[in-house]
């Protein structure tokens, strides 16, 4: 029994030393784990550290290598000619635009095949109501594709109609603002005086003397004056003054500046008066040429054509409603310089087309006929832009403007024109009027020069001596004075006194 229990207590010993003993192994065990696992942290961080390190100096090793190869790429570029530099340059902006339009193309591409899948979504949409409506409304699957297809361009019509009237509605909103801005722009960048054409210049005189010797022996000296002049001189009792009056610019400028030398000079007779109106119509001539180079070289417009630049001067001769013709003309220019560079134009063009859309007013005087008409032969025979020549017709309406620069003119004309106190239609009518009676007496055969004076009461015409008898001269007076009657409207009346002269001239030797 003893021995039994000892047995019993050995045995109950040993399974529990057992236990002990794979108590402490286990716990060995796992503190041998942890410390293999903390080991093993350390060397993957050193080993990461350690490649990062590796890493950094590789990036930075490639930064040197690329500063040195971009160092060597500038100096072999810097010896290269700019020629070869400028191909260099452009070659990788080349690879550069080729990489961007990949990628574009890549996209592209991706869209179509997404635009594709939609399609067929669509195309299969349509195929199963079609045969939905072909099950209901017992149609058939054209009659229903018909239908749906005449559904959809309705509601597209009414909705195309209002995008429409949407957008022109915007675009008349827009184009309003845009052209009053324009305006608005040209007339506060451009300040232009005005001045308006008298119908007479004063002449002073150092004393009333001088009237006397104006007048000359028996009316001689004025006859003379007012038959080459072409102007009515008056002399009344005003002290000091003389007047000198015509409707014409450039012959009342003329005679003015030989009244003027011919005072100067005291010498006044028929012979003396011919001679200094001679040299002054040359003086005048070159003045008038020299303005208009002085204007085309103001505004960089030169060179010119020499008949166009001598036309361009004479415009200060001549007025429009009262309003001078050079003023205007000038005016008309700076305006559509101005808005067609607002709207993107060629402002230089434009300069120009506005400095030539009334060259033709320049000879109308002379020529008789429409401003329009001349002004565009003129153009055309000095090969002048094409878009200059559409100016000149579309300012007045006869074709419609086919360029920015066009637009700008007829723009420019019409404000320029239309502004307070920039015309007069008072002496416009007095002056075309007085210009409609000098031409039915032009028209007549054997008449030299036709002169209206005395505003527009009395027409002096000179006709040819050896052509024009003292009876036909009588009958020529009578034929002029019923074609005024009948084509002229004019307040009480009109003398016509036809001139006919004989000189006989002879020298002793």
């Amino acid at each position: 029994m003893v021995l039994a229990l000892v047995g019993s207590s050995v045995v109950a010993g040993g399974v529990v030393g057992a236990g002990a003993c794979y108590l402490w192994l286990k716990s060995r065990g796992r503190n041998e784990f942890l410390h293999f696992e903390l080991e093993a942290k350390a060397k993957a961080k050193a080993i990461e550290s350690e490649a990062e390190l590796l890493l950094q100096e590789a990036k930075v090793k490639i930064k040197q290598q690329e500063i040195e190869l971009e160092s060597k790429f500038q100096q072999k570029l810097s010896k290269l000619d700019d020629k070869s530099r400028e191909i260099i340059i452009k070659n990788k902006e080349i690879e550069s635009q080729k990489i961007s339009l990949e990628r574009y193309e890549a996209n592209l591409k991706e869209k179509e095949s997404l635009l594709e899948k939609l399609e067929q979504k669509k195309e299969k949409a349509i195929d199963e109501i079609l045969t939905k409506m072909q099950n209901i409304a017992s149609m058939t699957q054209e009659e229903a594709k018909e239908y749906i297809l005449s559904k959809v361009e309705e509601k597209s019509r009414a909705d195309i109609a209002s995008i429409v009237r949407k957008y022109e509605q915007q675009a008349k909103e827009e184009g309003e603002k845009k052209a009053n801005y324009i305006l608005a722009q040209a007339t506060t960048r451009y300040a232009g005086e005005f001045a308006g054409e008298r119908l007479i210049n004063l002449i002073n005189l150092p004393s009333d003397e001088h009237k006397g010797r104006i007048i000359g022996k028996e009316g001689r000296n004025i006859k003379a004056l007012e038959m080459l002049l072409g102007v009515d001189i008056v002399i009344d009792e005003t002290p000091g003054v003389i007047l000198v009056s015509s409707f014409n610019l450039y012959r009342r400028a003329i005679a003015t500046r030989v009244i003027e030398l011919l005072v100067e000079d005291g010498r006044i007779h028929p012979g003396r008066i011919e001679e200094v109106h001679a040299k002054v119509e040359a003086e005048f001539e070159q003045k008038i040429y020299e303005e208009g180079e002085n204007i085309l070289i103001d505004m960089g417009l030169f060179p010119m054509h020499e008949e166009l630049v001598k036309l361009i001067g004479r415009l200060k001769y001549r007025a429009s409603y009262g309003q001078n013709a050079l003023a205007h003309t000038l005016e008309v220019a700076k305006l559509a310089r101005v808005m067609a560079a607002e709207m993107g134009g060629d402002e230089k063009l434009a300069l120009r087309a506005g400095l030539l859309h009334d060259i033709g007013k320049a000879l109308t005087q002379e020529m008789g006929g429409n401003h329009v008409e001349i002004g565009v032969e003129l153009c055309q025979r000095y090969n002048e832009h094409p878009t200059i020549i559409n100016a000149i017709y579309a300012h007045h309406g006869y074709k419609e403007p086919n360029s920015v620069e066009s637009a700008a003119v007829c723009a420019a004309d019409a404000l320029s024109a239309a502004r307070p106190g920039a015309r007069r239609e008072v002496l416009e009518s007095f002056t075309k009027r007085v210009k409609e009676i000098e031409e039915i007496a032009l028209s007549k055969d054997s008449v030299l020069k036709a002169y209206a004076i005395n505003a527009g009461r009395e027409i002096r015409v000179i006709v040819n001596s050896q052509q024009c008898d003292d009876n036909k001269a009588v009958l020529l007076s009578k034929e002029i004075a019923t074609e005024i009657e009948q084509k002229v409207q004019y307040p009480g009346e009109i003398k016509v006194n036809v001139i006919r002269e004989i000189r006989a001239v002879n020298y002793a030797k």
